[in-house]
């Protein structure tokens, strides 16, 4: 394996939380982080994952305002629900509380979509005002969630985490242009995420990498799946998982879509240590056989080292689900920020 370099362009972010409106009228974007990325014609586009909740009034001080899409009359809207705060320390994202009917539910403190953002230099965006694609079916009442883009016979392919009361599945759409999108459906049930597909068949089929998340016995891992027609989805196997290495002892996900070398396929992917702090890797895949493991970094090649690296909505992150080759063979990595902003850096790598 050659030797990896991943430097950043910036110390500062290049989309910060304050940059985005909010989708929502009577919300406050919470993090806008963790982008998809892809080039298109002579630009970048980034889908931004934008989380926002209703903004705190007076009158809900001790309140927890939940956002949350339910069926009325057969048609999903967009209601809040509202639960006394707890009084114990909980994940600022994720807490569990009683439900009306009495059983204890678990709920995101706030509602995730995707938002579009175009640049012709890589560096300086103009995010779109209004969502790409928003919440809008029954297994996408949580939100939409960290989206990989994949170019793909023609369309661009984007698979995104789908969260609902049933926990996190994996949607997908596609586009031709990032106007018109069509939703395809869940394409994994829950509970599973972090899915990529591959940029070409291989042996005449799809391929993806995936996450399926366990409780009581494994780790999170990294799992590879074909498919005939790139909806239904099989032939599922451990492909890799968490090693004694500090830096990703505790879970590991699969990033972009794969970029084929003169090496064979390199995958970015994220780990996490035992203090939930993310650091990012590359692993080496066999061109012609995906499943034979050539080479993993030992070491991370970034880590949340910077002021806004370290403190945000979630802190001590950065996490990468978009890169965009360019055409003197580096690669531009964007990566989210401590759930609450986005960061550029290059790939480069020499013998």
């Amino acid at each position: 394996m050659k030797n990896y370099t991943l430097t950043r362009l910036t110390d500062q972010p290049i989309i910060r939380t304050a940059d985005v409106q909010p989708a929502v009228e009577g919300f406050t974007v919470l993090g806008a982080f963790n982008p998809a990325a892809t080039r298109f014609g002579d630009e970048i586009i980034l889908l931004l994952r934008v989380a926002e909740g209703p903004t705190p009034q007076n009158e809900t001080t001790g309140w927890l305002q939940i956002p949350v899409l339910e069926e009325q009359d057969g048609v999903p809207q967009l209601v809040i629900k509202r639960f006394r705060e707890p009084d114990y320390d909980y994940d600022p994202r994720v807490v569990r509380l009683r439900a009306d009917d009495g059983t204890e539910k678990v709920y995101l403190t706030s509602i995730s979509h995707l938002r579009l953002a175009r640049s012709r230099d890589g560096i300086n965006f103009q995010i779109d005002p209004k969502p790409f694609l928003f919440p809008a079916r029954a297994d996408e009442a949580f939100g939409i969630e960290d989206a990989r883009i994949t170019f793909l016979e023609g369309e661009y392919w984007i698979t995104y985490t789908a969260v609902s009361e049933h926990g996190p599945a994996v949607g997908l759409a596609k586009t031709r242009d990032f106007r018109n999108v069509e939703r395809v459906g869940l394409v994994l049930a829950p509970p599973n995420k972090d899915v990529v597909i591959f940029p070409d068949r291989i042996n005449d089929k799809y391929l993806m990498l995936h996450r399926p998340m366990v409780s009581e016995i494994g780790k999170p891992s990294v799992w590879l799946a074909d498919s005939v027609d790139g909806v239904h989805w099989g032939n599922h196997r451990f492909l890799f998982g968490p090693t004694a290495n500090a830096w990703e002892t505790l879970k590991i996900g699969a990033g972009p879509e794969p970029i084929l070398t003169d090496e064979g396929w390199l995958v970015c992917y994220h780990g996490a240590d035992d203090s939930h702090a993310y650091g990012l890797g590359l692993a080496l895949l066999d061109r012609h056989n995906p499943t034979r493991i050539l080479a993993r970094t030992t070491v991370p090649l970034l880590t949340p080292d910077l002021p806004w690296e370290r403190k945000g909505f979630f802190p001590n992150v950065v996490f990468c689900n978009g890169w965009v080759p360019e055409s003197d063979g580096s690669v531009l990595v964007y990566y989210g920020a401590a759930d609450s902003g986005v960061g550029v850096a290059r790939l480069i790598w020499s013998v």
